[in-house]
């Protein structure tokens, strides 16, 4: 059995090379390693600031098992998980379960569960999703301030894309605490709307139609300040805006890992349309990708990603096994 290694000093100054250039394409994807790696005080103890999914995955287990409303509801669905895969869920797989179940039971149940039962439960999951995740940084001089002033520091030809699965407001604090403008794919003020063209014609656009000192967020698997809305009573044509984390008025669900989406909804909406920009990175010109607490677990972002290195030479992706903030150091 033959092994391959590599030397972490050449590593180093390979990602410090590709860093230097001012005409690189850089992106960075942020894992649930990057707010799990920041302390929080915790009683006695340090705790994660925001846990990783398995982590999450635990509290919400904990706070359902302690609710006498929900208990016995997410109890079934657990059960249903023990006879298939996977068998220990994380929050998506029980969220997307969730979903499913919904589409499918119309005015009638699934061992007990109604379609009322089944999204009264999804949205108590969100809730305290929500609650977890919508942690503030403790301090200004987190890993998260130190990327913001790194992207405000240097003056690029190609504006700094961030992409994340977490469904945290993190980068946006940090972006907002050092006056980074950024792009996210909505716009307006009071509910600000998704506008997908705004997206499409900045990705093909030879000139870009934002300023290059705009950094672009794309956040995967959805926000916890993102909401969904249908527009007529048929419920055919839906509409997402992001607005606070508390529900508002006539919002329908939180979209935080909004796989439930139909494939012509998820078309028009965030969910594919984020992945496209990943694709879209990678797919042209010497593009650089730096992962930072991203376990590659999920599949689908592990196809972009494959997939956009096989087709274009002059793309890298470092991995480094290290956090967010040694990696600003480094530079």
């Amino acid at each position: 059995m033959s092994t391959q290694s590599h030397c972490p000093y050449r590593q180093s100054k390979n990602l410090l090379d590709a860093l230097a250039s001012d005409k690189t394409k850089v992106a960075f994807l942020l894992g649930a390693g990057c707010p799990a790696s920041i302390p929080h005080p915790d009683g006695d103890g340090i705790q994660p600031l925001i846990p990783a999914i398995l982590g999450l995955t635990a509290d919400v287990k904990k706070k359902l098992g302690e609710s006498e409303v929900y208990r016995g509801s997410f109890n079934i669905i657990l059960k249903r998980f023990s006879e298939e895969e996977p068998a220990e869920p994380t929050i998506e797989n029980i969220l997307s379960h969730i979903r499913a179940l919904q589409e499918v039971v119309r005015d009638g149940d699934i061992h007990g569960l109604t379609k009322t039962m089944l999204a009264e439960l999804d949205e108590k999951i969100c809730e305290i999703t929500t609650v977890v995740v919508g942690a503030e940084l403790p301090d200004s001089n987190t890993p998260y301030h130190q990327l913001a002033k790194w992207i405000g520091g240097i003056q690029r030809a190609q504006p700094v894309e961030v992409f994340t699965p977490n469904y945290d407001l993190l980068v946006e604090q940090a972006f907002e605490a050092h006056k980074i403008p950024y792009f996210d794919g909505f716009v307006g003020s009071r509910e600000a709307f998704f506008d997908l063209t705004s997206m499409e014609e900045n990705a093909s656009l030879p000139v870009h139609c934002l300023p290059v000192r705009w950094s672009r967020l794309w956040k995967l698997h959805g926000s916890i300040n993102w909401w969904s809305r249908y527009e007529d009573e048929d419920k055919k044509n839906l509409k997402v805006v992001r607005t606070g984390i508390e529900k508002p008025i006539g919002g329908d669900r939180q979209m935080i890992y909004p796989s439930h989406l139909k494939y012509d909804q998820s078309r028009r909406l965030p969910y594919l349309a984020m992945l496209d920009r990943l694709k879209n990175f990678l797919a042209r010109g010497q593009a650089v990708l730096v992962t930072c607490g991203y376990s590659f677990a999920d599949e689908h972002l592990n196809e972009v990603i494959f997939q956009g290195l096989r087709s274009n030479p002059t793309a890298i992706c470092f991995g480094p096994c290290t956090v967010l903030g040694q990696i600003i150091q480094m530079r």
